[in-house]
């Protein structure tokens, strides 16, 4: 979503530099214009660079290959897209001040802009609602997202923000008479001044719906995560205190058939209370929970993105010129809400560890191995990472048995080998 092409205005240093000026007005404005340059580079060649590396790391990866990620993939591409078309654009309109190219690209630039910015937005709107499914109705969740419904969502995902950017702005119903005609008198300028009713309609489709629509669905995902959470501590805290009882019984007797006797040692009675099934059950809700998180922090890092740019939108849409805002500012809103393209794959990287392994494992095929080595499975990953060491709340006998027998074993064969 684009403005005028004259953001920063002209009492800022860098700005219609005239032959006027002194020496040292000159150096600065050059500083200042480097400044900028590179600030918008670095979020351009970031926000391209992670998306690809978020695409990339879900084809290599069987792991990744999830329904959610299948949202995940597709957001990535069209933030990649925010990235190459969106912010190249604006960039070189705040680097040389004015509009480089023709009427008819202005329009385009235009349209594409809200295109791929809307589509950013309305895919983490269906990853809010596929993760509603996924933890509070979860039985509901295999028949609900299947691959065609999946399919048919991304479908609409792409195709309903031409009807807010492509339809009305190729027709020129998005403006008055008025800002057309100036247009047509002065094509180095590529302004994006909207009338109320486009304003309304495409700031409800593009952020406040879909905004409203996250919230919702992330409030009742945490609700029933933390319904659940507390289910499975006080579920884990009353069968510690059966082992402890059947601890202190096996202590004193082992005519029962028990498997070994003293406290701390596994019986019959007390496998009944920790199954494979229920350790494997745990791991999946705890890492839909953590997907569940990672999301909804995305969400939140959204809103705080595009939220000033929406309420400027809207608010100057409305009362007109009485509520004029410096070029400066505007342009601080837009690169703010492109920033959000940027932001995502560290989001990942930082707090899903599945992805942050598939980054590490691509990005070293990539530069160490040229490419050269086979995709690594993120499941050899977690046994390497000894996977079965849960926390406090969730680890079970058997993995505790596990790990105490592998440490042993390792330990005794480093010491055979030390010999």
């Amino acid at each position: 979503m684009t403005d005028s092409s004259n953001l920063f205005d002209a009492s800022m240093p860098g700005y219609n530099v005239t032959d006027s000026t002194s020496p040292d007005e000159n150096v600065s404005s050059i500083i200042w214009m480097t400044l900028r340059a590179s600030i918008m580079i670095f979020i351009i060649v970031a926000s391209i660079g992670g998306n690809l590396l978020v695409i990339v790391s879900v084809m290599r990866h069987r792991k990744l290959r999830i329904i959610t990620n299948y949202f995940v993939v597709s957001l990535a591409f069209a933030d990649m897209l925010v990235a190459m078309v969106a912010m190249t654009f604006n960039a070189s309109v705040q680097v040389t001040g004015k509009w480089n190219f023709s009427f008819f690209m202005c329009d385009v630039w235009n349209s594409l802009d809200v295109y791929f910015s809307t589509a950013s937005i309305l895919h983490l709107c269906c990853i809010s609602v596929d993760r509603y499914y996924a933890i509070v109705k979860p039985l509901k969740y295999p028949i609900n997202m299947t691959k065609r419904v999946v399919a048919f969502m991304l479908l609409n995902v792409w195709v309903s923000p031409a009807v807010i950017s492509f339809v009305p702005i190729m027709c020129g119903w998005y403006t008055t008479s008025e800002h057309l005609k100036y247009r047509y008198q002065h094509p180095n300028i590529c302004d994006f001044k909207v009338n109320r009713i486009y304003a309304i309609v495409s700031s409800s489709i593009s952020f406040w719906i879909p905004c409203t629509i996250m919230v919702f669905t992330y409030l009742a995902i945490f609700k029933e995560a933390n319904r659940q959470e507390k289910q499975l501590h006080s579920r884990h805290y009353g069968n510690q205190l059966l082992l402890g009882n059947h601890g202190r019984d096996a202590s004193y007797s082992n005519s029962n058939g028990d498997l070994a006797v003293g406290a701390g040692k596994l019986t019959l009675e007390d496998a009944h209370h920790s199954t494979p099934t229920k350790d494997r059950n745990i791991i999946k809700m705890k890492r839909e929970h953590k997907a569940a998180r990672t999301l909804g922090i995305i969400m939140g890092t959204f809103i705080l993105c595009w939220l000033p740019f929406f309420l400027w939108y809207v608010i100057t849409s409305l009362c007109g010129d009485a509520c004029d805002c410096p070029d400066y500012v505007v342009a601080i809103f837009f690169w703010i809400g492109y920033f959000n393209s940027t932001l995502n794959p560290l989001i990942y990287a930082y707090f899903n560890r599945d992805f942050r392994e598939a980054f590490k494992n691509t990005l070293q095929c990539a530069f160490c191995s040229l490419c050269r080595r086979e995709p690594s499975d993120l499941d050899e990953l977690d046994i390497r990472r000894a996977s079965l060491r849960y926390d406090d709340r969730t680890k079970s006998v058997y993995s505790d048995t596990y790990l105490k027998h592998h440490i042993d074993r390792r330990t005794s064969s480093e010491f055979g080998s030390s010999l």
